[in-house]
């Protein structure tokens, strides 16, 4: 007979107590342990991933590659690496209402004109994703659908359609009878993404489970769930804004940081093909405290218009506040300005943003923050066509970045004609219509640029 157990576990790492404590054990975070009811089922015997259970020299192994199947969005196979990997598990998260299900609706009726496809839905009947389907114009005929969140009967339900590619909408609906936990709780996440990639692995399965996050944005459940997938993907943008980005966090089969741009319409997800035109602002003469960022995201290079307002500043405390950007990366900066470019901002009220609502982490944008920085103290706008790109160390020495050529490759097919990067980037050979300037300390990219 099974027995019944009370245990409390952490909502933030999933480690478990068999009584109450106000801090967690395992990650030290206050008052995120609850109580759940487990039900100690008999021991099973899982079924093994490997065919015959040997011992292999990795030599022997067959390393061929596996073939990639095209999900019908260019976007959103860029961000996978090429498309959907056989018996790989794909996590995707973003906030409510940012359009996960819409995205993935869409894929499955172009996947489904090749392949066999089933939607598992948890949060939605039938009837909603039907009148979704046809609110969006998609044609669904094929599109097998089950609205259901035990997972035992969805598993069955996998072996009986045997679909090549399957959505979970969402994993944090899905319950198994092994414990008596609620739906959403970290056992139950847990235990269920694992029996679902178990099956993706056994099967060929690839498998597609849709994620609620936090308020912070982090993917809600146990830490766990992003370690036994094999692809963790947030989709991400402003509700004030009709553009979406896709971002890959974790990939097995393809690069990390790679972004997908899409645009919400009133019949769904829009591919951008050009997503450079959308973090460009449009002016009809050059502007004080604009420069322009030719940035990576992953293998493909970005320009961002990155803006800066400096003012006299009315308070005790200058106030630096920085979108898009790391604020302490700000206060690097304007360190650095003051003490090898002989600019001093301490007195300054230092504001910077991104357009476009997108975030920069690469350390390529220091050049550029710090020539707005410079462009706006003195009010006196940067050359007209002028790219900028480098990273700046707290010796004053602008650092090479890597990819240097795709990125100017990239700005003189938008219509960029002058570029300043570091003298390590210098391209082999020259770029047609494009004249570039390389510097090696900060002071000298200054005085290139004004």
């Amino acid at each position: 007979m099974a027995k019944n157990r009370v245990m409390f576990s952490c909502q933030e790492c999933g480690a478990q107590s068999p009584k109450w404590q106000g801090q967690c054990p395992g990650c030290g975070a206050w008052n995120t342990l609850q109580e759940s009811l487990v039900k100690e089922a008999a021991p099973s015997r899982f079924q093994s991933l490997a065919a015959d259970g040997a011992i292999r020299q990795l030599a022997e192994v067959d390393a061929t590659e596996l073939p990639r199947t095209p999900t019908g969005l260019q976007e959103l196979d860029r961000v996978l690496g090429g498309g959907l990997v056989p018996g790989g598990v794909v996590l995707i998260g973003g906030d409510p209402g940012i359009g996960k299900s819409t995205l993935l609706l869409q894929a499955l009726t172009r996947l489904a004109e090749a392949h066999r496809v089933l939607y598992v839905s948890g949060e939605e009947s039938a009837q909603q994703i039907a009148l979704r389907a046809k609110r969006l114009d998609l044609s669904a005929a094929r599109v097998a659908l089950f609205a259901e969140i035990g997972l035992e009967t969805i598993l069955q339900a996998l072996e009986k359609e045997k679909p090549r590619v399957a959505v979970i909408d969402s994993i944090q609906t899905v319950y198994t009878d092994a414990l008596s936990s609620a739906p959403g709780s970290v056992a139950q996440v847990r235990e269920c993404a694992a029996q679902l990639t178990r099956f993706a692995k056994r099967t060929g399965t690839t498998i597609l489970l849709v994620g609620h996050v936090t308020k912070e944005g982090a993917l809600a459940g146990p830490r766990v769930l992003e370690h036994i997938v094999d692809a963790v993907l947030y989709f991400e943008g402003d509700t004030h804004s009709s553009f979406r980005l896709i971002r890959a966090i974790k990939n097995r089969f393809g690069a990390v940081n790679e972004l997908g741009v899409f645009a919400m319409t009133d019949k769904g997800l829009r591919e951008v093909t050009n997503p450079s035109a959308l973090f460009l602002s449009q002016h009809r003469e050059p502007v004080a405290g604009s420069c322009v960022l030719v940035t990576q995201e992953g293998t493909r290079p970005l320009l961002v218009e990155v803006q800066a307002l400096v003012d006299d500043a009315h308070a005790p405390q200058p106030r630096r506040l920085a979108v898009g950007i790391e604020q302490n990366r700000l206060a690097l900066l304007l360190a650095v300005l003051h003490r090898h470019a002989g600019i001093a901002a301490f007195d300054q009220d230092v504001f910077i943003n991104a357009v476009g609502g997108v975030r920069i982490s690469e350390p390529a944008a220091d050049l550029a923050v710090l020539l707005a920085i410079v462009s706006s103290l003195k009010d006196r706008p940067l050359p007209e066509k002028l790219v900028v790109f480098g990273e700046v160390g707290l010796a004053g020495e602008v650092r090479p970045v890597q990819r240097g050529q795709e990125r100017l490759r990239e700005a003189a097919k938008l219509g960029f004609t002058h570029a300043i990067v570091p003298k390590a980037n210098r391209p082999r050979q020259p770029i047609d219509g494009m004249q570039v300037t390389v510097v090696e300390r900060l002071a000298d990219a200054v005085d290139a640029a004004l």
